[in-house]
């Protein structure tokens, strides 16, 4: 069997802010397998971007991180120094895919400029410790980069880097910061919501195209959404996360067909259907500076027990692939196959 890419253990990341401390991420565990497009869904505010920016080692100051472990292709990324981490980590080993293709560019600089720069720094050939761009590398930059950008379907690339950012529509930026992304040939990409600034026709082209580039380039993907058409869309497998919490990991199928946990269910319903009326899910998502003991999901949960509310329940294999961490999760089985 395959050794695990990414294994996210207990992780924790809080926040000193003016109302207290903020607990946005609690205890979290995830892996991801090579070559694999993992989903991370929840509503807004959960913890999806936190945990990204986490494995980047692109967290503010203010950010208090603690876990048993963060191992990332055999390293742990808790335990590296800054130094490591901007060198040979963010935006070589890992890259950023981010929400919104237009404030990620700097708008005084060309697209040739600024992938340039990039590849200065993040080339796969640049040598490490080896200060200047030699002429021979900056050629063979040049056709890489040239090259992933006809992958991206933009066409007349030559031209198209002596263009600035404003010159350039949505879809297009999004496929130049793919393209950016899959230059340093990442083991893992982060795209954080890459698709919510465009409208429903590009947004199916990108995700067509992220999963096809990933495959071609043998890149796992971290992709995070409050989306789950997208997630059915182009995941592999997905985790639900509620207010700092990992929930549920799942195949994508059984995580449509099959979900074990109360939330899952309730965002599934959630979905607009033609034959139902609209539906969300009672309550509101707590504050993070004084979150609920135990399942932090328990006072919105129609299932919750005295037990719910006083210990978080541990992650359990409800089925081969099919981890849960919820007190009661058969019962959301039972709802299921029932409707």
């Amino acid at each position: 069997m395959t050794a695990d890419l990414l294994t996210v253990r207990d992780v924790s990341v809080s926040f000193a802010t003016e109302s207290g401390t903020a607990r946005v991420l609690d205890a979290v565990n995830l892996s991801l397998r090579p070559g694999e497009i993992m989903g991370l869904v929840g509503e807004s505010g959960c913890g999806k971007t936190t945990l990204a920016r986490t494995i980047l080692g692109a967290l503010p100051p203010n950010a208090q991180v603690r876990g048993a472990g963060l191992e990332f292709a055999g390293r742990d990324l808790l335990r590296l120094d800054a130094r490591t981490q901007a060198t040979q980590m963010r935006g070589r080993a890992i890259t950023f895919v981010p929400q919104d293709p237009f404030s990620a560019f700097n708008p005084l600089f060309s697209i040739g400029d600024q992938i340039t720069e990039l590849l200065r720094w993040k080339s796969p050939d640049r040598a490490p410790r080896r200060f200047g761009y030699p002429r021979a590398r900056r050629r063979t930059d040049r056709a890489r980069a040239l090259a992933l950008l006809r992958a991206v379907h933009l066409p007349d690339p030559e031209r198209l880097l002596a263009k600035y950012p404003h010159e350039l529509s949505g879809g297009q930026r999004q496929r130049v910061m793919i393209a950016m992304a899959l230059l340093p040939e990442p083991r893992l990409v982060i795209a954080d919501e890459p698709t919510t600034a465009l409208d429903v026709t590009i947004q199916a082209q990108i995700l067509k195209l992220l999963r096809t580039l990933a495959n071609e380039h043998g890149a796992s993907v971290l992709f995070t959404t409050h989306d789950l058409g997208t997630a059915w869309e182009i995941c592999d497998r997905v985790t639900v996360m509620y207010a700092g919490q990992t929930l549920e990991t799942a195949p994508i199928e059984r995580f449509v067909r099959r979900p074990m946990v109360p939330y899952t269910r309730l965002l599934l319903d959630s979905l607009p259907s033609r034959n139902a009326a609209l539906q969300g899910i009672p309550g509101d998502v707590p504050s993070l500076v004084s979150p609920p003991s135990g399942c932090r999901f328990h006072p919105r949960c129609p299932q919750a027990s005295d037990l719910c509310r006083v210990e978080r329940p541990p992650a359990s294999v409800a089925e081969e692939g099919h981890l849960v961490s919820c007190h009661h999760p058969h019962m959301a089985t039972q709802e299921a196959a029932a409707g």
